[in-house]
């Protein structure tokens, strides 16, 4: 009944429409409270009909772990790194919730944080993606509550010829507003040109205001290391999905250029002793991505 090619085929489709991440994390709802990594009562009824239909599925506990080793089989470590940094950006949103005026996700996909993080809602929030990704997103917006809520804006954006603080501006974002960027999953689909061009655009931003990012390591692109990530080299860097990649060391001067401080740079296996460890379950941790918390200085 579950076939492996079947799955590919539906994470595959899921990744194009921006709806991959939030389809792993509405599984994750299946675990019970206390085995959870993350909370987000949304994922679920936020997902178009088909993916919905196929996470109902995957209930049953022999299921579901069947379907986390399909997609740790390739990549080791990607589910529990995918719940971890979801989790590490949700806390650190919710801690800098008094000094922050505005939020921005680069590259939102169908992420709910807007949605159900109730300290948000008074918070104006911009999310970006393509027109091909909003689209869909709106409509389940629409669905589930019946309306967009009020503070939220989605824009749609082609990142690759758009200028990405013009678009905002005409969308009433004003860089004078102290804001909390998202830039989760994006830098490695980048060229280093397309990082700087974003970060001339973060370098505008208001004192105090912070950045949340993941990346992947650049020794492992240039295939130098492969942390046991062979099939996934393959898939990821051979087909040139991946482009972007910097070492951890790399990162403070970098930011120092565009007037940022990094606050931390944390490993997914620090994350997982915070938050895969309490849940008792075991899940491998992959060293291949990092995140970045930084401030405006």
């Amino acid at each position: 009944m579950y076939d492996f090619k079947e799955w590919n085929i539906i994470t595959k489709t899921a990744a194009k429409t921006g709806v991959g991440p939030i389809a792993l994390v509405a599984i994750e709802q299946h675990f019970s409270e206390k085995e959870r990594i993350i909370e987000d009562d949304l994922a679920y009824r936020i997902l178009p009909f088909g993916v919905r239909a196929f996470v109902w599925l995957i209930r049953p506990n022999s299921v579901r772990d069947w379907m986390i080793r399909a997609t740790e089989k390739d990549a080791p470590g990607i589910w529990g790194g995918m719940m971890c940094r979801k989790r590490y950006i949700d806390e650190k949103l919710i801690d800098s919730i008094n000094q922050i005026e505005a939020v921005v996700n680069l590259g939102a996909g169908f992420d709910t944080r807007a949605y159900r993080l109730p300290t948000l809602s008074n918070i104006p929030i911009w999310e970006l993606d393509q027109l091909e990704i909003i689209k869909p997103k709106q409509i389940r917006l629409h669905k589930v509550f019946g309306t967009i809520p009020s503070h939220v804006k989605l824009v749609a954006i082609d990142f690759d010829r758009e200028d990405l603080g013009t678009v905002l501006e005409s969308h009433g974002y004003s860089t004078d507003k102290r804001t909390f960027f998202i830039w989760e999953a994006v830098t490695q689909y980048l060229t280093e040109k397309g990082i700087r061009t974003t970060f001339d655009f973060l370098a505008k931003a208001a004192h105090g205001s912070r950045l949340a990012f993941t990346y992947v390591r650049k020794d492992f692109l240039d295939g130098r290391t492969m942390y046991g990530w062979e099939k996934g080299y393959k898939k990821y860097v051979t087909d040139k999905i991946w482009i972007f990649g910097m070492e951890p060391e790399a990162w403070p001067n970098f930011l120092k250029e565009y007037g940022w401080q990094v606050i931390e740079d944390i490993g997914y296996d620090e994350m997982a002793e915070k938050y895969v460890k309490p849940t008792g379950r075991i899940l491998a941790s992959t060293p291949i991505e990092r995140m970045v918390y930084a401030e405006k200085l």
